[in-house]
C-alpha cells in the first residue's frame, strides 16, 4: 500500500497524456534509431550468411569470425568503442540534427544485430528444399537470381518470426545509447529523476516502451498471418469466418451452401 502511495500519478499523468516536445524527440530518437539499426542488421545478416555459405574459404571464415567477436562480447563494450574509437560528424538536416552519438549509437548497435541476423538468415535459408535452387538453375537462373526469386521470399517465412523479435529487443536496447550521451527516451528519464529525484519519471518510460513494443507485436502478428496465408492460400481469419456462418449470402458465394 505504501508503495502505491510513493508514485507520483500526476507525473506519470503529465508524461503519459500530455508529453512536451522534448520527450516527444526523445521517444522519436529511440524509434528511427532502432528502425535504421536493424534495416542495417538485417542487411548485414544477409550479406554475413550468403558468405557463409560461399564455397570461397576466406569468406566463410570471415564471416564465422564477425559472428563470433560480435555475438560474444556485451553490446554496451561494442557501443564504447565505436563511439571513442572514431570520429563521429554531427549531420545538420534542415529541421533535423542528427549528432555523433546517435550516428555512433546507430552504427553500434547495426553491426551487433548483423551477427545475429546472420544465423537467423542462414536457418531461413536452410530450410528451403535444396532442389528449389537446383530447378531454379535448370530454367537458366543464376545463383543470384534464384536467391532473389525463389529461395528468399520462401525463407521469409522462416525468418520473418525471429526477426520481428529482434526488432522487438532493438526498440529496447536503444536505451542503451543514453551512455553516449544520445537523448532517448531513457535518458530524458534520468535527466528529470536527476532534477527531481522522482522515480516514476522511469515508470512513465516503460510505459512508452511497452506502447512501442505493443504496436510493433501488432504489426508483426498481421506480417506473420499475411505470409501463412500465402503458404496454405486463401485462408479466413476467425472474425471472418464468424461473418461468413452468419451471412448465408457470403457461405454460398464461397462454396458454402453447397
Amino acid at each position: 500500500m505504501n508503495a502505491l502511495v510513493a508514485i507520483d500519478w500526476h507525473v506519470i499523468w503529465l508524461r503519459i497524456f500530455h508529453p512536451n516536445g522534448v520527450f516527444a524527440r526523445a521517444l522519436w530518437a529511440t524509434v528511427w534509431v532502432a528502425v535504421f539499426a536493424q534495416a542495417v542488421g538485417v542487411l548485414l545478416g544477409l550479406l554475413a550468411a550468403l558468405a557463409r555459405m560461399s564455397r570461397f574459404a576466406p569468406l566463410r571464415w570471415a564471416s564465422a569470425v564477425y559472428a563470433w567477436i560480435f555475438r560474444g562480447t556485451p553490446v554496451l563494450v561494442q557501443i564504447f568503442y565505436v563511439y571513442f574509437a572514431f570520429n563521429w560528424p554531427t549531420l545538420h538536416l534542415g529541421f533535423w540534427t542528427i549528432t555523433d552519438a546517435a550516428i555512433a549509437g546507430t552504427v553500434a548497435l547495426s553491426i551487433n544485430e548483423g551477427a545475429y541476423m546472420r544465423e537467423i538468415i542462414r536457418a531461413g535459408i536452410d530450410a528451403v528444399d535444396k532442389g528449389q535452387m537446383e530447378a531454379a538453375k535448370s530454367v537458366g537462373m543464376t545463383y543470384g537470381q534464384a536467391m532473389r526469386r525463389i529461395i528468399l521470399p520462401q525463407a521469409a517465412r522462416v525468418i520473418v518470426p525471429p526477426l520481428g523479435n529482434e526488432f522487438n529487443n532493438m526498440m529496447k536496447t536503444t536505451s542503451l545509447l543514453f551512455t553516449i550521451g544520445l537523448y532517448e527516451t531513457f535518458a530524458d528519464a534520468e535527466q528529470n529523476y536527476s532534477r527531481f529525484f522522482i522515480a516514476d519519471y522511469f515508470l512513465a518510460a516503460a510505459f512508452w516502451y511497452l506502447v512501442l513494443t505493443t504496436v510493433w507485436t501488432i504489426v508483426q502478428i498481421r506480417i506473420e498471418r499475411r505470409l501463412a496465408v500465402s503458404e496454405r492460400g486463401d485462408e479466413l481469419s476467425i472474425w471472418e469466418r464468424l461473418q461468413t456462418a452468419w451471412n448465408p449470402v457470403t457461405a454460398w458465394a464461397r462454396g458454402g451452401g453447397r
